[in-house]
């Protein structure tokens, strides 16, 4: 009797073990993300992407909207280290002005994936991995578009006009460097007026409407940083009496539908593209750097460019 009681004790003992270890690893994976904010339909399609992402995963996502505002994500990120959330994740809005708060989050054993957008930090081991686009590349994408449209009229000077992205950001930097550096050198390729739209449709529109005002019928190529900007400042050169995509040349970055919708309608002229579906790719690393797996400094996200031409063909396929 006292054998089979025992025997029972031992097998309730690794039961409630059993239990408790199943529970243990059913736990949820926890990651805190901080987004830039919501200034752009690629911004939206982003959060969607990792939310979406998140919830078929089963992960606990704890969301944070910056508002486009550095100091929101220094809070939020250190929020995050309060609540011993597993991994931390956030798209910067600027690239500088983060060791502190990285620190932070380094010596609570909190492990930093960066998403869309890089830092600029004085210990590159504050972060683990980043996960994104080639901006230079993006930049250098556009510009290459542009020295071959340029040789249909080889005897003519292009001014270019620049509506660049948020000031001190990762992309504005970066496609801003990428597209000088192709046409460094090439005397019918201008830049005239360079100026920050925030990456908004209304400051977009805003600021082409100054370049307007100050160049007029000078401007033949608008390099906007990206499709947001692009189509407000579209809207400005209509209501200047102006066809965009035909009197001044439309170029931008991203690739969302609202871009091939102004493709289609011959008003943009080219769109390079940069994929904000990252949440798929952002929950499966976060898995890999919890379990310790080795992974990359860098995963870089594979990408085209899309001209007029194809933009009919090409938009049942957008998902963004």
């Amino acid at each position: 009797m006292t054998c089979n009681r025992r025997t029972v004790l031992a097998a309730a003992l690794v039961a409630a073990f059993t239990l408790n270890t199943s529970a243990f690893a059913a736990k949820p994976l926890v990651i805190g993300f901080s987004q830039v904010g919501a200034e752009s339909e690629w911004r939206t399609a982003n959060t969607v992407s990792i939310k979406d992402a998140a919830k078929k995963e089963g992960i606990t996502l704890k969301f944070a909207d910056a508002q486009q505002k550095q100091e929101n994500q220094v809070k939020a990120i250190r929020s995050f280290i309060a609540q011993r959330v597993d991994v931390i994740a956030f798209s910067p809005v600027v690239e500088s002005g983060w060791d502190t708060v990285l620190r932070e989050a380094k010596a609570a054993k909190i492990p930093v994936i960066l998403t869309d957008r890089a830092v600029n930090v004085s210990d590159p081991s504050l972060y683990v991995t980043f996960i994104g686009s080639d901006f230079v590349e993006e930049g250098r994408r556009a510009a290459r578009w542009l020295v071959e449209r340029a040789k249909k009229t080889p005897d003519t000077v292009l001014n270019i006009v620049e509506l660049q992205g948020t000031v001190g950001s990762a992309p504005a930097l970066d496609r801003k460097k990428g597209f000088e550096e192709i046409i460094a050198g090439n005397p019918k390729l201008k830049v005239i007026r360079s100026q920050t739209g925030d990456f908004t449709r209304a400051k977009g529109k805003e600021v082409m409407e100054a370049f307007l005002k100050a160049e007029g019928k000078k401007i033949n190529v608008l390099y906007a940083h990206n499709d947001d900007m692009a189509i407000g400042a579209i809207q400005a050169i209509e209501e200047a009496g102006l066809k965009p995509g035909k009197d001044i040349i439309v170029i931008s970055i991203d690739g969302v539908k609202g871009a091939f919708e102004a493709m289609i309608a011959g008003k943009l002229n080219v769109t390079v593209e940069c994929s904000p579906l990252l949440g798929p790719q952002l929950m499966q690393i976060a898995r890999d750097v919890v379990a310790n797996k080795p992974v990359p400094k860098r995963f870089t996200t594979q990408e085209g460019v899309f001209p007029a031409e194809v933009a009919a063909k090409e938009f049942p396929n957008r998902k963004y």
